[in-house]
């Protein structure tokens, strides 16, 4: 055996040790950013012509730039929307990488494209969607939005040639994730936004779409509901927006990366009544389905749709529909040729754990919102912005500004304890404090530790 073979074997050891080690961690570091001028200066010169070698490379991984980064799964991780992918889909994620399979095509990836496809049958399963429906695994929400609204607006065009070059527009509430503007600047498409305290409600759609224009109505292509905003955890009023949609005979599309998880959850399903009437869905399995990054999705009432938007033609591509190579390609239904199998972690986690554990990790989110409401409404110094959503629990310190809330993030951040960022209200934009719930492992006692870093 070569020298270099007998380090890569001591160091691939290392790394797994590593891996394990982490991933069986009880007390994370939560960890905390340094500047690139002091990164350059603990680190230096990596890559350089003749190598630094994989053992100094991975020390420098281990003891520098990783507790420079954030654990985005710590149990005190309540900013944003964070995530706590299973030991199992984090182990599968090294198999998926060390397997070196083309995810694009069925001919290069048949196998591991069938099991990710099963997993797919489990998620389009929790919308209700109706039979034939089916969706293709994405980096996560931003591309599945926009893969759902090139095929909403090629599908708009089609209907009648004189929009072949007509900007469309776009309806959304404003508290529509901001990947919504994002997707829009990129198919150049104008977005409608609806103010409302809180969820959109399809009289107020119904409202909106009277007040327009006659040239404006026309351009209407997609309507856009939210299933769970990432701030407040608000489901709209999704089975009145899909009438609406209906009678105005736009397309119909429901972003629920965050808070799609929840459709497994039985205590809250009802509150996506309306979602199996979508067009389109996008879910992020790497939010609240225990996922790695990274790892969204988006389902198609009808695929066909979305294939004649995205397949894509050269002579290399020719052999993937020969006969012998006919099967699911994943290219041709979102915008991305090249990808890895990335629904692989989530098909195992699943195949490993079942369904039920995946319910009740997802009702301890929604559990532990409940705890923190009540909590909250029980410390004499905090009270509760609006009643907690989902895993969502906005909320105030009496008497604090802006700064106080940014210094306390960074105090608690920059100790080690807790990471927990301030937000604003949709209305009046006052700056408020928030819990996002995602690991099932957070207790109460963190939640009550944190509270009491605000007395």
């Amino acid at each position: 055996m070569h020298n270099v073979d007998i380090d890569l074997v001591e160091m691939s050891l290392d790394v797994i040790k590593f891996a394990i080690a982490r991933i069986s961690d009880t007390d994370p570091k939560l960890g905390f950013p340094k500047t690139a001028e002091e990164l350059k200066a603990l680190v230096g010169e990596t890559v350089t012509p003749a190598g630094i070698g994989g053992e100094k490379a991975f020390a420098l991984f281990r003891d520098v730039l990783v507790k420079a980064s954030i654990s985005i799964d710590h149990p005190r991780h309540l900013a944003f929307v964070p995530a706590s992918p299973t030991r199992a889909a984090v182990m599968f994620d090294l198999v998926t990488s060390a397997t070196s399979v083309h995810g694009a095509f069925w001919l290069e990836g048949a196998g591991c494209i069938f099991a990710e496809n099963q997993a797919m049958e489990w998620l389009v399963s929790l919308t209700g969607m109706p039979e034939g429906s089916f969706g293709v695994f994405t980096s996560g929400g931003t591309e599945a939005n926009l893969s759902a609204m090139v095929t909403a607006r090629e599908y708009w065009r089609s209907q009648d040639d004189s929009r072949a070059n007509q900007r469309g527009i776009v309806i959304a509430s404003n508290g529509a994730h901001s990947s919504i503007k994002a997707m829009a600047k990129v198919i150049d498409a104008d977005v409608l936004l609806v103010e409302t305290e809180d969820r959109f409600e399809g009289g107020l759609l119904a409202e909106t779409i009277a007040n327009m224009t006659p040239d404006d109505r026309e351009r209407i292509f997609a309507v856009i509901a939210t299933g769970g905003t990432t701030n407040a955890g608000i489901i709209d009023d999704l089975a009145g927006i899909a009438a609406v949609c209906k009678t105005e005979d736009l397309w119909f599309h429901v972003d629920a990366a965050y808070g799609g998880g929840a459709l497994a959850a039985r205590s809250v399903r009802h509150l996506f009544n309306g979602i199996e009437k979508a067009d389109t869905v996008t879910i992020d399995p790497h939010k609240w389905l225990f996922s790695p990054y990274d790892c969204g999705a988006v389902i198609y009432r009808d695929p066909n749709l979305a294939k004649k938007a995205h397949g894509q033609e050269g002579s290399y591509l020719d052999i993937f529909s020969d006969e012998g190579a006919r099967g699911f390609n994943p290219s041709d239904y979102q915008i991305q040729l090249t990808r890895r199998v990335r629904g692989l972690p989530l098909w195992f986690s699943l195949a490993m754990h079942g369904t039920d554990r995946y319910e009740t990790a997802i009702e301890r989110g929604i559990e532990l919102a409940r705890i923190a409401g009540k909590l909250i409404s029980e410390t004499d110094y905090t009270e509760l912005v609006r009643e907690p959503s989902l895993s969502c629990v906005l909320f105030r310190r009496l008497g604090w500004s802006p700064e106080d809330y940014r210094a306390w993030t960074y105090e608690n951040h920059k100790s080690g304890f807790a990471l927990v960022a301030p937000t604003k209200t949709r209305v009046g934009g006052e700056t408020v404090s928030r819990f996002c719930f995602i690991n099932p492992d957070t207790t109460e006692k963190d939640i009550a530790d944190i509270l009491a870093t605000m007395a």
